[in-house]
């Protein structure tokens, strides 16, 4: 009657929610038996055969809920109804139920025999419990959420050992119940031995009355909550036993599966790192093997190489071969690149058909170096002859090679002496003359005056810096006009067979490169203009002989400009002088021309000569002093510096005294 009273009570909801509810519990009170006052017949029974054994083999499952206890009735409003002193009712007998397989020893907790002060405790209700029957492990049950941990101890009503203690789950702090946790109990009486799982129930102060609407709501939201996925991370919460029990099963086999499926993917994963570096180590090892089998490789090919060079140069070959002759067929000229080498050289003359291949060259250069440059040479002739024509010490077959000295015009001067230096047009002219089988070919110097003086300077390669003074009046129409733009040095490379334009283009725009290369540019402190520098250059290039006092000299040509007073160089005076003399006199130092100092102020309108880079980087760094006079007083080119007039004339006549000047002394 109870079972289904309670069933009905939770398809009708909660107490207080139902107004039927006072019918139910006055039919209660009817239909209840009372479980002080056992029937005659259960009176019989136990006064015949004693307490009836439960038999837990074939007890039924317990499908229904046991009746929740039933809580104090609602006061009226504005009453005060003190609290009943609680009693502790008799616990009915359970219900027989089928036998249910056993649990696994580690799905379920037996506490430990009752010793101590409670041993021996006469059967009773237990401490801080209220009244109300017992829950059993196959009552539905809610996951435990957090909460805290209380200790408690039931009484089994036909057991004679004392209350059993058992020790609940945490406190729900969403239902405010104990989830009731399995307990093993194991009681031993006079017929045998019986084991049954006792539940702590919680008090009725932290749990709640709850209705069978309620808990049947409950439930079904419970079965509803999907269970969280075990790839998030997060613990799953424990399953809920089912009201057969199985349920409670199946959680702890999906768990004890999960932890199974966990353990194995832990092995695989092991497995996995094993392959891997196991597939590390094998690649390692092809890798050194490759290396190892490279290295020896590259050695074999190299042994096999040494060998077969070795073997060519002993005995020869296809590609060694050559011509006898020694007088060749034809003239030719040939260009070697500068940084060229033996196989470069042997490559080129094979193929203008020089030699007749380039392995005989090499072979019969034996390792000699050799210059780049214009080469006149002959077809068809031996390899050893063409060795013997290119490194010639004589250079008789070099073509379009010159070295301009510094301070160098651009044309020829006589000196006093009588002889006649070349200047760098008449240079020019020897280095590109040459005769190809019977045909001049080279530029002469009318052809280099004519172009200098009238080409356009762009087309001369005139750098920007310059072209102002290229094409200013007092130079116009005069070849001078280019004087100072071709740098001193060896020119190698002056190609015969081009015209006088592009001969002066091509050196006029390589010493441009030089010239700023020395820092005309960009490190000049003399504080003039590119152009002016190097006009000053060239008359320091030209009066000292020794070039520690080429600094001392650019400082007497500044301060001389600063003072606004004529320089007085002779060597502006011969520049146009038809013989140069370093005692200046008559016509020389009378001559109103441009260039003559004597006569004008301020610098020359073109440089004097060739400026090399020692007097460049004079000029653009000049000695600190205050000299404006200075005179060589013998051949060794000694020179003395004077910062009054009457001191440079006790200094001039020391010139007088060794016989290097003449005038005024």
């Amino acid at each position: 009657m109870d079972d289904e009273h309670y069933r009905h009570s939770r398809r009708r909801g909660a107490p207080g929610s139902d107004p039927s509810h006072d019918d139910i519990d006055r039919l209660r009170y009817f239909t209840q038996p009372n479980p002080d006052r056992p029937s005659r017949h259960r009176r019989r029974r136990d006064d015949a055969d004693g307490p009836a054994p439960v038999d837990t083999g074939r007890a039924m499952p317990q499908r229904i809920e046991p009746r929740p206890p039933q809580g104090p009735r609602r006061p009226a409003p504005g009453s005060y109804t003190p609290p009943p002193a609680p009693t502790a009712p008799a616990q009915p007998a359970p219900p027989m139920r089928r036998p249910e397989p056993p649990q696994a020893p580690s799905q379920q907790y037996v506490p430990p025999a009752p010793h101590g002060p409670s041993a021996g405790r006469p059967p009773g209700p237990a401490r801080g419990l209220p009244p109300g029957p017992p829950t059993y492990d196959d009552v539905e049950r809610t996951p435990p959420q957090t909460g805290y941990f209380r200790r408690e101890a039931v009484y089994d009503g036909n057991s004679d050992t004392g209350p059993i203690e058992v020790i609940p789950g945490p406190v729900d702090t969403h239902t405010g119940q104990i989830p009731p946790s399995p307990v093993a109990a194991t009681r031993t009486q006079t017929s045998g031995e019986v084991d049954r799982a006792a539940v702590a129930v919680p008090a009725e102060s932290t749990r709640p009355t709850t209705t069978g609407r309620e808990a049947s709501d409950a439930r079904s939201a419970e079965d509803d909550r999907p269970a969280q996925d075990e790839r998030s991370g997060t613990e799953e919460p424990p399953a809920k036993a089912g009201r057969s029990g199985r349920t409670e099963r199946a959680g702890t086999a999906g768990r004890s599966g999960k932890a199974g499926r966990a353990g194995k993917d832990n092995r695989k994963a092991r497995s996995d790192d094993r392959d891997t570096a196991a597939a590390d180590t094998a690649r390692k090892r092809k890798r050194k093997r490759r290396t190892a089998l490279a290295f020896v490789l590259v050695l074999f090919v190299a042994m096999l190489g040494a060998i077969g060079y070795a073997a060519m140069r002993a005995f020869g070959g296809p590609s060694a071969e050559d011509y006898t002759g020694a007088t060749g067929l034809a003239d030719v000229i040939v260009e070697i690149p500068e940084n060229s080498t033996l196989s470069d050289f042997g490559t080129i003359l094979a193929d203008r058909d020089v030699v007749k291949s380039s392995q005989a060259f090499i072979n019969a250069a034996g390792g000699r170096t050799m210059e780049g440059g214009f080469y006149k040479l002959r077809t068809q002739i031996s390899a050893s002859t063409a060795v013997d024509m290119m490194s010639d010490t004589s250079r008789v077959h070099r073509v379009g090679l010159m070295n301009v000295p510094e301070g160098l015009q651009l044309e020829s001067k006589k000196g006093i002496d009588g002889k006649t230096t070349p200047g760098i047009f008449e240079m020019i002219a020897d280095a590109t003359k040459v005769d190809i089988n019977g045909a001049h070919r080279g530029v002469t110097v009318k052809q280099l005056e004519k172009v200098a003086a009238t080409a356009d300077p762009k087309s001369l390669g005139v750098p920007e810096w310059a072209r102002k003074w290229v094409t200013a009046s007092d130079v116009k129409g005069d070849f001078r006009r280019i004087e100072g733009l071709i740098a001193p040095g060896t020119w190698e490379y002056i190609n015969p067979e081009h015209s006088a334009t592009q001969i002066l283009s091509e050196l006029i725009s390589q010493s441009v490169s030089r010239f700023e290369k020395w820092g005309l540019l960009n490190d000049n402190g003399s504080g003039l203009t590119p152009y002016e520098t190097l006009v000053t250059a060239s008359v320091v290039e030209r009066e000292a002989k020794n070039p520690e006092d080429f600094p001392k000299v650019a400082r007497v040509i500044l301060n001389r400009l600063a003072k606004d007073q004529r320089l007085e160089m002779d060597s502006t005076s011969n520049y146009k002088a038809e013989v140069t003399n370093i005692d200046v006199h008559g016509d020389a130092y009378s001559d109103e021309n441009p260039w003559n100092t004597y006569q004008i102020f301020g610098l020359p309108p073109t440089p004097i000569g060739a400026v090399g880079e020692r007097a460049l980087e004079s000029t653009e760094h000049p000695a600190k002093g205050r000299w404006l006079y200075f005179v060589s007083i013998d051949t060794d080119g000694t020179t003395l510096f004077a910062n009054t007039y009457e001191e440079h004339k006790r200094n001039r006549q020391k010139a007088c005294d060794t016989g290097l000047l003449s005038t005024g002394c």
